[in-house]
């Protein structure tokens, strides 16, 4: 029997084998002039140039600035949300509202990122945009304001949509780590005289810190994953470039549109190593706090 379980997992292994390790042999073209025609094995070595290049570049500071800065703004607003939902859910007694409350905050999650940045596209319009027709209303402007070519706007739209974007479906793991919280342990603190507020910091929380290490591990290993969809959909004006530009966005302009590939290519890989990185310094210290990934 133990066969039949270990050959469900071969298709799981066969697709990472197929879209993650055999892609890897692609990274040769960082340290090549790469041409298209010539091919891995005849296109001429160019050792670091290209990661010089990347360096010296006058894109390099605002690149890895946008990136750390967007990346950090996710980290520190979007990855508590869902734990701060899922523990006011968990307090609701009415099923079919609570219900109904998850139900509206995960749905957006199956978007997808056109449908999304369409959407946040028309609500800050100029022209019949909702939210300029509110403020308006209110009598908080006087004319319409193109926020999308602000770029003091930028960080705050893109950080806002992410937030309304996946904070439903983050708080599904969390309210899953609550629901196997020994309920003895609160039946036992309310007698001993704790509210609702020092059950969830005495008991809730501890209980699913285990699960908010690991998740906090891996989003400290993404932090240089700004993001890309998004970031290319709504900060693709060249106003908002000083503000929107991320490694991803950076190395898909220059290497698929400039046909740089093998810029591109160091540029990607550069960012990969750095995040090696963090994810192996996050899990080291995680493991010295007495929970990690590995």
């Amino acid at each position: 029997m133990q066969w039949q379980v270990q050959v469900m997992i071969f298709p799981a292994l066969l697709f990472i084998l197929v879209f993650n390790y055999i892609p890897m042999y692609g990274v040769l073209m960082a340290f090549q002039d790469y041409n298209l025609y010539k091919g891995f094995l005849n296109s001429p070595w160019a050792g670091f140039k290209h990661f010089d290049m990347f360096f010296n570049s006058p894109d390099f500071f605002r690149v890895i600035r946008n990136t750390i800065v967007i990346s950090a703004l996710k980290l520190v607003i979007n990855f508590p949300a869902p734990i701060v939902l899922a523990l006011m859910l968990n307090e609701v007694k009415n099923m079919a509202f609570k219900r109904i409350v998850q139900t509206i905050s995960y749905l957006p999650h199956f978007l997808s990122w056109v449908i999304v940045s369409g959407f946040t596209i028309s609500m800050l319009s100029v022209d019949n945009g909702s939210l300029n027709i509110l403020l308006q209303a209110l009598g908080i402007i006087d004319k319409p304001i193109n926020f999308l070519s602000m770029p003091e706007n930028f960080w705050a739209i893109i950080i806002t949509t992410n937030l309304w974007k996946e904070v439903g479906f983050a708080t599904i793991v969390y309210l899953a780590a609550i629901a196997g919280v020994d309920q003895s342990m609160y039946e036992a603190a309310s007698i001993d005289g704790a509210n609702k507020f020092k059950q969830i910091f005495l008991i809730t929380l501890p209980s699913i810190t285990p699960v908010i290490i690991i998740f906090l591990i891996l989003s400290i290993g993404n932090l240089l994953n700004a993001g890309f969809d998004d970031l290319l959909l709504l900060g693709s004006s060249p106003m908002l470039r000083d503000v929107a530009d991320v490694i991803d966005t950076y190395a898909y302009r220059t290497g698929i549109i400039n046909n740089r590939f093998s810029y591109a290519a160091a540029v990607g890989l550069f960012k990969a190593i750095i995040s090696v990185g963090l994810l192996t310094g996050a899990n080291y210290i995680a493991r010295r706090a007495g929970s990690s990934l590995w």
